[in-house]
């Protein structure tokens, strides 16, 4: 009895966080009220405070749930291959199908980690993974540009993750009919960046 009301209220808080994540995403983290949250999870204010004490407290769990399936994406993108042996365009196959699936499965993500007035706590929480993300472009850099200073690598690094940042909202915003040729348009970019630097 104890696991069936423990499973029920694994899957109400999960209900909670989809609602959250749908909210953000259409009406921005502050315009987002607990009582839209609940009313979009189908349940009472009241309900969800049995759950989540504020909003804050569904943001971070969400941001939580985010990192969670971010890193999941980073590990499809950035898994063990051979970058410096492969072909560009199957590399940036590899690296931006993943992450572009993230962000479209996900469009409260950029409305949660966007913000310029995002609290400490949830900017905390995706640090890491921006970092890791940073790394792993710059790992990419110096196996398919061994000549590149690191301080150059560095900052290409930073081009390349920023150029993907401003590009996959317009991939969103895209009809789903014209996404993928907004991936592709992506992806040209980041090519003609990458190819430029071995030039």
């Amino acid at each position: 009895m104890e696991r069936r009301r423990q499973a029920r209220g694994e899957r109400r808080m999960a209900e909670i966080l989809d609602a959250a994540a749908d909210a953000f995403a259409e009406l921005g983290y502050e315009k987002a009220s607990t009582n839209a949250i609940a009313a979009r999870a189908g349940i009472s204010p009241g309900s969800l405070y049995q759950f989540f004490p504020s909003k804050e407290a569904v943001a971070s769990a969400l941001a939580g749930r985010f990192v969670a399936d971010m890193r999941a994406a980073h590990g499809s993108a950035f898994g063990e291959a051979d970058v410096a042996g492969m072909d560009l365009d199957e590399l940036l196959d590899r690296v931006v199908d993943p992450l572009v699936a993230f962000n479209l499965a996900n469009p409260g993500f950029k409305a949660l980690f966007a913000r310029p007035d995002m609290p400490s706590a949830l900017a905390e929480s995706s640090r890491p993974i921006q970092a890791a993300m940073l790394g792993q472009v710059e790992s990419i850099l110096d196996a398919r540009v061994p000549g590149l200073a690191p301080a150059d690598r560095a900052r290409s690094a930073r081009v390349l993750v920023r150029v993907f940042q401003a590009m996959t909202p317009l991939v969103a915003a895209a009809p789903e009919e014209e996404r993928p040729a907004e991936v592709a348009e992506l992806k040209r970019v980041l090519k003609g960046y990458l190819t430029s630097l071995s030039a």
